[in-house]
């Protein structure tokens, strides 16, 4: 299984950006996916989540600014960041919690990270 995560590059503040990460494999099902990032010296944080129903969560520092949403026919997911502001400047990694074929549990996948720089 492998998750390509896509879209980031240097944005001015309160430009947009939308991030794009494909699962594929031989997968049977995927739960959740979401987002995290990680700026420099500074631990992952938890971004955005969707549900396999369709339900989402956000951080507090991007509520409103930013939306998740998932294509399950192609195992892809997408954050839409609006507004960005310097402090979300980090590298995003797409998450997601993926049951392999023949499998009954699933398990955490993370792409390859793609980084968001933003200008003040």
């Amino acid at each position: 299984v492998q998750l390509q995560a896509c879209g980031g590059g240097l944005v001015q503040a309160g430009g947009s950006l939308r991030l794009s990460c494909a699962a594929s494999g031989w997968i049977s099902r995927i739960n959740d996916m979401g987002w995290y990032r990680q700026a420099p010296g500074k631990q992952r944080e938890l971004v955005a989540v969707i549900t396999r129903g369709g339900r989402t969560n956000y951080a507090d520092s991007v509520t409103g600014r930013c939306t998740i949403s998932r294509d399950s026919a192609k195992n892809t997911v997408y954050l839409q960041m609006n507004s960005l502001k310097p402090e979300d400047t980090a590298v995003y990694y797409c998450n997601a919690k993926i049951v392999l074929a023949g499998r009954a549990q699933d398990s955490n996948y993370w792409g390859q990270g793609t980084l968001v720089t933003v200008s003040s």
